[in-house]
């Protein structure tokens, strides 16, 4: 027995060493389940490239836009666990769990979290016809006015929204959501005055605050964001606790090998760690993330745990 189990763990660990050593054996598929356009999507092509170097593999990227990101999504969780399809999704993946009631497939059980790609705060932007120069201002405007100013979003369960939820829960305010089909649409409204308030990705609006078409107040991030520092975060404006990152994230199907992980992750990193990568996100709105393996699991597990209060809070669902 116990020569038959000294061969048995040789035979493993050989056989372990040997798919850390033939990983990759063909092409990668990285899909991302938003369409074309956006920091996933110019995250996932300029790290395709480099990765598909450093590997010497091509590293593919798949556009599989729908339903929030639920569509890609399930294809990555349904893939075979060998490191050959990777999901590069947002904060969205946190989110669905507790705003659709019939996934596809389980957030937590069937997908790993690998790194952390990229930070990206929302803003909190008004028309410059509301009368609230800071983020005091429009907190006692909004209690003094309850339900008579609305806040546009890029739609419902969205990160725009539940930023806007997550203010109004922190701040005891009571603002109307109008929800769109998208962001440019909310934007566009926004900029006419139809409506006054928007927690909106920093990209879509920056070029309006700086023109003073809109007024920046703050960022959503823990701490200044390194592209706009001029702007406070809502934290550090007086409302403790507030946090909202639009992440991106690398994710594999459950059952990987965990070498295959590492090695992704440890590929990746290097990439995000050059100079040229955090030029080229900050004009995306953007910062390379740091988090990886069981730091961004820790992560992903806590982003989770704080949607589904707020979701339950404001009631978000999407049908």
């Amino acid at each position: 027995m116990c020569r038959a189990l000294v061969i048995a763990l040789c035979l493993l660990t050989s056989a372990c060493v040997h798919a850390q050593q033939s990983y990759p054996v063909k092409s990668i598929r990285m899909v991302v389940p938003f369409a074309p356009g956006g920091i996933a999507d110019f995250a996932a092509r300029n790290i395709s490239q480099r990765l598909s170097d450093s590997l010497n593999v091509p590293v593919v990227v798949d556009n599989r836009a729908g339903a929030a990101g639920i569509t890609g999504s399930d294809i990555v969780a349904k893939a075979p666990p060998d490191g050959h399809t990777v999901l590069v999704t947002s904060i969205a993946h946190t989110i669905n769990l507790s705003v659709n009631k019939n996934l596809p497939f389980d957030t937590r059980r069937d997908f790993i979290p690998v790194l952390l790609i990229a930070d990206a705060p929302n803003m909190l932007v008004t028309h410059p016809s509301l009368p609230a120069r800071s983020v005091q201002e429009l907190i006692a405007l909004a209690r003094a006015r309850p339900r008579d100013i609305n806040y546009g979003s890029s739609g419902s369960g969205t990160s725009v929204h539940l930023s806007a939820e997550l203010f109004k829960a922190l701040t005891k305010t009571n603002m109307v959501h109008v929800p769109y089909k998208g962001g440019g649409p909310a934007v566009i409204d926004l900029l006419g005055g139809h409506v006054q308030v928007m927690f909106a990705s920093l990209p879509s609006v920056l070029q309006h605050v700086n023109a003073a078409r809109l007024r920046g107040l703050a960022v959503t991030s823990a701490r200044r964001f390194a592209g706009a520092p001029q702007f406070p975060t809502i934290a550090e404006t007086g409302v403790p606790g507030y946090e909202v990152s639009s992440w991106t994230g690398m994710f594999v199907p459950a059952r990987t090998p965990v070498d295959v992980v590492k090695r992704l992750a440890g590929e990746t990193a290097k990439i995000l760690a050059a100079p040229k990568m955090k030029e080229q996100f900050l004009l995306q709105g953007g910062e390379p993330g740091t988090k990886m393996l069981d730091e961004f699991a820790a992560f992903v597990e806590s982003e989770i745990v704080k949607w589904k209060k707020v979701v339950e809070l404001s009631g978000a669902r999407v049908d």
